[in-house]
Formats: C-alpha cells, structure tokens, sequence
C-alpha cells in the first residue's frame, strides 16, 4: 500500500489548524485543554524544521532572516498594544515564534558561514543560550533546529538526536507527584518532549514546497498573528 505523501503547504495547513486547538484554551475547560496541549506540541518544531530547509536552500538568505525579523518586530509591536488596551483585566499575549526562528536561522548563520571556525561556534552557543532564555520555545526549537541541519538527509541520526532531545526534556519536566493521575496531569502541561510526534509528518512530506502563490507563500506569516490577536481579543471580551 502507498503511503500517502503531503507537501509543504498542505501539511502547513494541518499545522494551523492544531495551533488554533493550543491556543483556544482561553474558552475550554478541563481535560480538553491538556490534551489540545500535548498535541500540539509538533507545530512549532514542523515550522523551525520548514525554517532550517530554508536556510539551506534560499537562493538569499539575507531577505529570508529579514523577513522573518521583521515579522518579529510586527508581532511583538501588535502584542504590546494588544496587552496595554486589555491589561485592565489582566489578560495579556506573549507569543512569538518568528523570534525563535529568526534566531534560530540566525545561529546557523554564523555557525556555517562564519570564516573563523571558533568565532562562529561561539557566537552561536551565546545566540542559543540568548534565544533558550527569551524566546517561546526556545529550549525545544532552537536545539531542533541544529539537529535538523546537521542530520538533514539521514533520517536514522535525525530520528535518534530528536530522540535523545525528547529524553532530555522529559528528564527536565518530570515529576513524581505520588498518583499516576496527577503525574500525568503535570506531564501534559510540560509536554515539550512530545515534540517528538512531528517525525510521522517529517515522513509523510515529499520535500516539495507545494503551491508557489504569494497566498502560501506569506499563508503563516499573517495566519499566525491574525489568530492569536483573535483569539486574545475574544478572551478579552468574554472576560467582562
């Protein structure tokens, strides 16, 4: 039986429609609020693993980290106004992911193109430390990210350093609280090691980017804010 293949743009598609499920907690009490969070955890990672592929294969990488910079900058302008008209009942947003991927394609920037070997390794470990402490997700995307360019194409060492990531973040997060039902409760809302469920979309993309148009092109570059302001903007309004 032929396993079905997606491109880039089709299971960019699937990956929207989860990142709305993580970030509807606002209005969904209970159990369903920790299992929207565990799986979602594979959504950022696809997109820092979309961000190194871009790295390697932009025909300029300048324009493409000054896009994704710029962004940032966007983001962090609309969430700074977002949080100064709602902060009268304390509800506030603080995500953004272009930072992490800036960041990140920033890292592998001066890791690879840097002439002096020893400057760009170092330059790199301060922008992953910097990135770890201030960026979302910085702890599971920006180490993903290395794993991701210096395995691309060998899909066994690829598998075993995600692996190895997932098991160090599990080892960090976990907590023996007693009760199974507790633990567990805790381990969904510290579930950054289930970023390891994005290997099943890894295997079911074709490496083809998919529709060329400037809607798929710039698809999550406005889908991402658009739905978070929404979503904050609902909340607050709700929250009356």
């Amino acid at each position: 039986m032929q396993t079905m293949r997606l491109n880039g743009f089709q299971i960019k598609l699937i990956m929207a429609c989860l990142m709305v499920l993580d970030h509807i907690a606002y209005f969904i009490p209970g159990i369903w609020v920790m299992i929207f969070h565990v799986v979602t955890r594979v959504v950022g990672v696809w997109f820092a693993y979309i961000a190194v592929e871009g790295f390697m294969y932009t025909s300029n990488l300048r324009k493409y980290f000054t896009r994704l910079f710029s962004w940032a900058v966007m983001m962090f302008a609309g969430n700074y106004v977002l949080n100064l008209m709602f902060e009268d009942r304390g509800i506030a947003i603080h995500n953004n992911i272009f930072l992490t991927l800036a960041i990140g394609v920033f890292m592998l920037t001066v890791l690879t193109r840097i002439n002096n070997k020893i400057w760009g390794f170092i330059c790199s470990v301060v922008l992953l430390a910097v990135g770890i402490l201030i960026a979302e997700g910085g702890m599971v995307i920006l180490p993903f990210m290395l794993i991701t360019y210096f395995t691309y194409g060998k899909n066994k060492y690829r598998n075993i350093g995600y692996l190895c990531l997932s098991l160090i973040l599990f080892l960090m997060s976990f907590v023996n609280y007693g009760d199974v039902l507790t633990t567990i409760e805790m381990l969904a809302f510290n579930s950054d090691f289930m970023f390891i469920f994005v290997i099943p979309f890894l295997y079911i993309y074709n490496g083809k980017r998919g529709s060329n148009s400037r809607f798929a092109k710039y698809f999550f570059y406005v889908f991402y804010p658009a739905h978070l302001w929404i979503i904050t903007t609902i909340a607050y309004i709700v929250s009356d």
